[in-house]
């Protein structure tokens, strides 16, 4: 199917309330329009997630990751990281609903570096998300085996995930202090990160999530 008939297709089911399995540069995920709750509340319930773990929200592009960050220090960590497989907790901004973030004070967000998610995420994004997969079950990389894949209304398979891994996560919110901390090193390392922003703390005790 052309991209742009199968965007045309994800932009459909988003805009009717449902959910989207699909690929990132990372693992798959599943996710819908973050502002209905109902269609977050089947993602919840799709993957059989506890109720407090949060989502995150998945954008085309920095530029729209940046509306959602109120000062210089977190843009210039969003500009300097991603695109790419991190996600970075911020403070969540007023607009953004507490169904996303599961009543917590901060969010995350990413910005997956794969083409059909960016073209998908260009017209229908952003789309609050988590990994595609039964809660406690590993994360479905396009290898073939979806018998851990939740329901969801749309499926786009693109084949295996360029990373085929988890993404780091890294929370530059600062409610726990200045510095930058470890949540999860997923396939980006820290030491990776730390090479272009500095010191990253370690260990974190915040439950990751995915």
């Amino acid at each position: 199917m052309p991209i742009e008939e199968l965007v045309e297709l994800t932009a459909c089911a988003v805009s009717h309330g449902g959910t989207l399995i699909f690929p990132t540069d990372t693992v798959y995920g599943i996710g819908a329009d973050p502002v209905r709750p109902e269609a977050l509340a089947r993602i919840y319930a799709a993957k059989r997630r506890p109720a407090d773990k949060p989502l995150s929200l998945h954008f085309a592009t920095v530029a729209e990751a940046l509306e959602y960050v109120g000062d210089k220090t977190t843009a210039s960590f969003l500009r300097r990281l991603l695109p790419g497989a991190i996600t970075l907790i911020v403070l969540r901004p007023s607009f953004v609903s507490e169904h996303v973030s599961a009543g917590l004070p901060t969010v995350g967000l990413r910005v997956p570096d794969h083409p059909v998610c960016s073209a998908i995420l260009e017209r229908c994004g952003p789309l609050a998300g988590t990994s595609a997969n039964i809660s406690t079950m590993p994360a479905y990389e396009g290898n073939g085996n979806s018998d851990a894949l939740p329901e969801a209304d749309l499926f786009v398979d693109a084949g295996p995930t360029p990373r085929r891994g988890e993404s780091t996560i890294i929370d530059i919110s600062g409610i726990s202090g200045p510095q930058p901390k470890l949540v999860r090193e997923g396939v980006v390392s820290v030491n990776d990160i730390e090479a272009v922003v500095g010191p990253i703390g370690r260990p974190y005790s915040k439950p990751a999530t995915s």
